[in-house]
């Protein structure tokens, strides 16, 4: 009777977690299963690097087709924007067969093209700007508090994931996405904040502020340090 107790499966089981004896069945099965769960905590730390978290924004997606030997080959092309709503953002586009991957290959490649944006009391543009892209061509104003985001479409998924709360943008010469993403992205790449110029020009922050009229020299010093 213990033999057949021992050779049953569900006492396989019972010694494959519990660490079996080395060599036996349910021992073997045991460390497998171990084995499984430790690889899926790896994939899980690697999917997450740094622990920030990020804000993903579907943009555009568009159903594409490639003509190829016996006719033609559908699938489905995204884009998609992603920003840490602190400064950091970033878009991306991917094609697949699937809608679901074609997702996930636009939100790998935004990740990795990420691009840094200074932002003045990190909520508005330090001042205003002009991209352009193709036929796109974008304006962009700094605005007071409380103003809101006043854009549409593309663009406003874009001051969304960067953290913009306050700003007043303007398209003009098409609607097409990816031309309006790569122009307002063109003028957030001209942004900078007054600690790089006073850096680049060998003055002062205080009296950078001082000249555009902020309320007092160390205020707008403090306020221009503390800008990322």
């Amino acid at each position: 009777m213990a033999e057949t107790a021992g050779a049953g499966p569900n006492a396989g089981r019972r010694n494959g977690p519990g660490g079996g004896g080395p060599g036996g069945p349910g021992g073997g099965r045991g460390r497998g299963g171990n084995d499984r769960g430790g690889r899926g905590r790896d994939n899980n730390r690697g999917g997450e690097p740094g622990g920030e978290e990020l804000v993903e924004k579907l943009v555009h997606i568009n159903r594409v087709s490639k003509t190829v030997k016996g006719g033609k080959r559908f699938g489905f092309a995204a884009l998609v924007v992603v920003g840490d709503a602190k400064g950091r953002v970033g878009f991306g586009h991917g094609k697949a067969r699937e809608v679901p991957e074609a997702i996930s290959k636009a939100t790998a490649a935004a990740k990795k093209a990420m691009i840094r944006v200074p932002l003045r009391d990190g909520r508005t543009l330090h001042h205003d700007g002009y991209g352009h892209f193709g036929a796109g061509k974008v304006y962009v104003r700094s605005a007071a508090q409380g103003t809101g985001i006043i854009a549409g479409g593309p663009m406003r998924a874009v001051f969304e994931s960067l953290g913009v709360h306050d700003v007043v943008t303007k398209s003009v010469g098409t609607n097409n996405p990816y031309n309006m993403i790569r122009a307002t992205f063109a003028a957030l790449g001209e942004q900078t904040s007054p600690k790089a110029v006073a850096q680049r020009r060998g003055k002062k922050i205080a009296d950078l502020m001082a000249r555009r009229g902020d309320a007092g020299a160390r205020t707008a010093e403090a306020d221009a340090e503390a800008v990322a």
